[in-house]
């Protein structure tokens, strides 16, 4: 176990000045609240606040970053209050470790709301402090190294969630050591035969491996001696998910990456960089594709370098080119910019690498779904990003695949609403074009052009998708206020009731109140969706006097026109009994899905999961909330692909899985692909979530079987 002298002595390497009487004062706090407390693996608890906060002293972070590191469990874990934190350490720390505290008010059964609300929070808190964020990776780097002591479900859980938003935060950040750190931790409990495998075949190799990275870096040293060029030049191999993702996305056995070794060239200056790179093209043929220069086009996080590929001795060789102070920032990310120390303010630049996090902010303030919430910060996080040019020169990074209508409202709304058409590198694309790196994009708007609701299909990003809805159900609610009106006019002239004349009396307070609305605009526009039926309205004004409630004459008025499916029992719809239910084919959501409802016109409500690109396509005014009954006992078809390497009794091994489960086949098929994968598509029966996936975490411990996923939208 590390000990506070060993933390306080990093410190002191960098920086003499630092005020470490914070620091240990909160060292002393927290051993006192941890006291008697133990991890899994028996050491006492306060092995990991200082563990966290070596990670952060070898970033170079303040004396408050530190002091909040060792503090950040206390909230969380022990008797501590955020009054008390404030009251000792003051308002800064205080800010910091609420930021990092999870949401512990959410009933534990609701687990996806709770890591979506906790992920909200820090969000937040870190876009007001950066430090929020480093802090929480370096606690997540900690606990990945120690994961293998939890439970298996909350292993794969953990892991899965590290990939998927701690990984890319940490890219985002330029923290490219920490983001590897776990990428592969990540991927060692995700897919350990797969880990295992790429990691026997690397050391495997590793004397060979060596001596090649001698002989090149000897080669290049040479040429730089001979133009008088000093400089520092590093050999290394690429982290083992680095090389899995590359094995997977180009569809290639371990033989043929021939870009596993990667060499630095670190010098003294912009100059010299370029200067080597010329020395490198003219010494080995470079591969044009495959030439970056982040030094004329810094990446949004400040990381600056020259990135090269060419065919050097054995094939294929990545060099990268950069100064010292560019290699500084390559290896600590925004810390290497860090301007806290001591009480200093942000500095433009710093503010300039972070106002992403703003804009992630911005686009999940408004989503209540948790599933779209871990969507959407997924999408904003995904680590395959484009670098394009406004015709201003100004750099824009969107996610692979992004549209002109992504750039467009990435520029702002107005401009992505009245987006007509486009060029890209003067030439006029369709508004479906892919965006590639170096692209410099213009936007050719209309005034009074609006949306189309056909984009949906093809934008990448979370900021133009809402924008587009939003936009769409502000149009849709203003048409279905005309058609609701006119329905209800209609109506009323047959039941001999003046419209005009009952919106107006008092009566209307208590019958919007009736229908769970707030407002007569609300009722109006419910009833042009087709959710409220004028009849029902006037229903209400001719029997109010009726000692029977008005939810239940409309509930049986209801029933006359619409009779449950078998299953209706499983599916609850608010404020409504006794409505026909059937659930989307497109997405076959199961009880522990995240689901929505749409009313259809005939045919009731039709139940989607939240995340279903059918849903998607809804018209948004027609949705309506349902949730699963908690008796419900029935079996839900499902499919799902096994994707396997292909061995004798593979078949066999995997329904003998599913039996032991008294999992039901109801379709099964299996075929080869063209990259000798074997990919086996199965339609099975189950009751809920919770069975399918543990279901499919068994099948991934069968021999040989590569991925198993629940297919469908």
């Amino acid at each position: 176990m590390i000990r506070i002298e060993d933390i306080l002595a990093r410190v002191r390497v960098d920086n003499s000045d630092i005020n470490t009487s914070l620091i240990e004062q909160a060292y002393i706090y927290s051993a006192k609240v941890h006291g008697g407390q133990e991890r899994l693996l028996g050491e006492p608890y306060l092995s990991h606040p200082l563990e966290v906060a070596l990670i952060l002293a070898d970033m170079n972070l303040d004396g408050v970053c530190l002091a909040a590191a060792l503090l950040h469990d206390v909230i969380e874990d022990t008797h501590a209050s955020e009054d008390e934190i404030e009251e000792l350490f003051g308002s800064e720390v205080r800010h910091i470790v609420t930021g990092v505290t999870k949401i512990t008010e959410i009933p534990k059964e609701r687990a996806l709301m709770r890591q979506a609300e906790s992920l909200r929070k820090m969000i937040l808190a870190m876009a007001n402090d950066i430090r929020v964020i480093l802090i929480k990776l370096a606690d997540r780097v900690h606990n990945m190294r120690t994961i293998k002591y939890q439970n298996p479900d909350k292993i794969r859980y953990i892991s899965q969630e590290t990939l998927d938003i701690f990984a890319p935060i940490a890219s985002r950040l330029g923290l490219y050591k920490i983001k590897k750190e776990l990428e592969d931790r990540a991927f060692q409990h995700l897919q350990p035969q797969e880990y295992e495998h790429i990691k026997k075949l690397v050391l495997r190799d590793q004397i060979k491996c060596e001596e090649y990275i001698a002989m090149v870096s000897s080669q290049i040293s040479n040429i730089m001696e001979k133009e008088g060029l000093s400089c520092l030049i590093k050999g290394r191999r690429k982290h083992l998910y680095s090389i899995y993702r590359k094995m997977i996305t180009q569809n290639l056995p371990f033989e043929m990456i021939y870009d596993i070794r990667a060499f630095r060239i670190i010098l003294n200056s912009k100059e010299e960089c370029y200067k080597a790179l010329g020395l490198l093209h003219n010494l080995w043929k470079p591969v044009d594709a495959k030439f970056k220069d982040y030094i004329g086009k810094p990446k949004p996080n400040m990381y600056r370098s020259l990135h090269t590929t060419v065919i050097g001795p054995g094939g294929c060789i990545e060099i990268q080119i950069r100064t010292h102070t560019m290699d500084k920032v390559a290896k600590s990310g925004i810390a290497a910019h860090w301007s806290y120390k001591e009480g200093l303010k942000v500095d433009a630049k710093v503010r300039n690498m972070i106002a992403w996090i703003q804009e992630l902010v911005n686009n999940q303030k408004n989503v209540k779904d948790p599933n779209e919430l871990l969507e959407n910060m997924r999408l904003d996080l995904f680590p395959d990003e484009v670098l394009v040019f406004t015709p201003q020169g100004d750099i824009k990074s969107l996610p692979r695949d992004a549209t002109p209508v992504d750039f467009a409202y990435q520029i702002h709304t107005d401009i992505g609403h009245q987006c007509m058409r486009a060029k890209i590198n003067g030439c006029l694309v369709s508004l479906k074009q892919k965006l590639k790196s170096g692209d410099m994009v213009e936007i050719i708007t209309t005034q009074g052009h609006v949306p189309s609701r056909n984009w949906l299909e093809s934008v990448k990003t979370v900021k133009a998708r809402s924008r587009i809805r939003q936009w769409i159900k502000v149009q849709e609610k203003e048409r279905s206020i005309s058609l609701g009106r006119e329905m209800c006019e209609k109506a009323f002239r047959k039941a001999n009731l003046n419209y005009s004349t009952i919106i107006k009396s008092e009566m209307m307070p208590e019958v919007i109140k009736s229908f769970g609305l707030t407002s007569l605009e609300d009722l109006i526009a419910n009833v042009g969706y087709g959710k409220i039926t004028p009849r029902q309205l006037v229903n209400w004004f001719q029997s109010q006097n009726d000692n029977q409630s008005i939810l239940q004459k409309l509930m049986r008025r209801s029933s006359q026109f619409l009779k449950p499916d078998k299953k209706a029992s499983s599916v609850m719809v608010k404020g409504l009994d006794d409505v026909l239910v059937r659930f989307g084919k497109c997405c076959r959501p199961v009880p522990g899905d995240s689901v929505c409802g749409y009313i259809t016109r005939g045919y009731g409500v039709t139940v989607h999961k939240t995340n279903c690109k059918n849903a998607d396509k809804q018209n948004p005014e027609r949705e309506i909330e349902v949730e699963w009954s908690s008796t419900s006992e029935d079996f839900y078809p499902v499919k799902i692909m096994v994707c396997s390497y292909d061995r004798k009794g593979l078949l066999a091994d995997i329904i003998k899985n599913m039996s032991k489960h008294k999992i039901n086949i109801l379709e099964a098929d299996s075929k080869s692909g063209n990259d000798k994968m074997i990919y086996s598509h199965f339609t099975i029966a189950v009751k809920n979530i919770t069975k399918l996936n543990t279901l499919l975490t068994d099948i991934r411990k069968v021999k040989l079987v590569h991925d198993v996923k629940r297919i469908g939208c």
